[in-house]
């Protein structure tokens, strides 16, 4: 089975049948707008890596701890017919509770992409527009300095996996906030998808 068995459709029904957080399923369509820009700009296909950023974790409101998730939800997928690389680039995204490395372009994309949309969309939701398009890169610099703020985003985790990606995919040539400014203009493209258009300030 090839890995455009399944695309961003089923992935997304798969999401809302298991999602009901609209907060997590923002996070997905966030990683997912981000790992969409970097496809692009890798020359890899953007409607897969989109659809794997989509799908990446699913299943976090049912195992919501690493001791689960995603190994659980890796066997969900199996069932509904997904194929073997696209769980293996899930899995990938924790290594230390799958023993699964990170391997190909797309495994460091999304990871770098992953907890980074956190920060990003906490520092658009504290804007009295709460529209993302109104982010400046400087705002999140300034956020980025604030641990306290959006705590839950690790500053350390976020530069080591960037630069795994920076190595791995671009010779070590995408720095920290030129990859910040990737993923947020990502989202800014996808506002309303993310309901970060000012409908909610």
């Amino acid at each position: 089975m090839g890995v455009v068995s399944k695309g961003r459709e089923e992935a997304w029904n798969l999401v809302c049948e298991y999602v009901q957080d609209a907060g997590l399923r923002r996070h997905m369509l966030a990683v997912s707008a981000a790992m969409r820009f970097y496809a692009e700009e890798l020359g890899h296909d953007p409607a897969y890596w989109e659809t794997v950023g989509l799908l990446h974790d699913f299943d976090w409101e049912i195992h919501p701890d690493l001791d689960r998730h995603p190994i659980q939800g890796a066997e969900i997928l199996r069932e509904r017919g997904w194929d073997e690389e696209t769980i293996r680039v899930i899995l990938s995204h924790y290594t230390a509770g799958t023993a699964v490395e990170r391997e190909k372009p797309i495994d460091f994309a999304l990871l770098a992409c992953d907890e980074i949309t956190g920060l990003i969309i906490a520092t658009a939701l504290v804007r009295p527009s709460q529209d993302i398009r109104d982010v400046k890169l400087k705002s999140i610099r300034k956020k980025w300095k604030n641990t306290r703020f959006a705590a839950g985003v690790d500053r350390d985790h976020v530069i080591e996996v960037t630069n795994d990606f920076s190595l791995v995919c671009f010779d070590g040539r995408l720095d920290l906030w030129d990859h910040i400014a990737n993923v947020l203009a990502a989202m800014q493209a996808d506002a309303e998808l993310l309901e970060l258009d000012g409908r909610l300030g």
